[in-house]
């Protein structure tokens, strides 16, 4: 059995996906943009831009009843290499013992232009 998991806190679905699924304990959140969800407006540096991923992955965590410290997986997309330095001291605040495995690579073009997509996986 699946859950649909829609937190108002976060940005809502752009298209045919769900912000996170829940099944057997396991939660998936869709990659999340660094869209703030009261404005739809998107910050300027990649440091603002990891925060708001991690405000709306912590959202969604919140909503569907887990937190920073089950998360298992983070999928890290970054439109430039040279800002992982950058992202990593930001993720390194969320994630301070027993750290998510972890992935990050560079495309050549995120959704709206931005610098940065986190894809979260957390278990119970």
């Amino acid at each position: 059995m699946k859950t649909v998991i829609n937190s108002k806190n976060a940005p809502q679905a752009i298209g045919p996906y769900s912000q996170a699924i829940e099944t057997n304990g396991t939660l998936y959140i869709s990659g999340q943009l660094p869209v703030n969800p009261t404005d739809n407006t998107v910050p300027e540096t990649i440091e603002e831009q990891v925060e708001q991923c991690f405000a709306n992955i912590g959202a969604i965590l919140k909503e569907a009843g887990y937190g920073f410290e089950n998360v298992v997986k983070s999928v890290v997309l970054l439109d430039d290499l040279a800002n992982f330095a950058a992202m990593n001291a930001i993720y390194a605040k969320y994630y301070t013992e027993k750290m998510p495995a972890r992935l990050c690579y560079q495309v050549s073009k995120l959704p709206m232009g931005v610098k940065v997509e986190i894809e979260t996986t957390a278990v119970k």
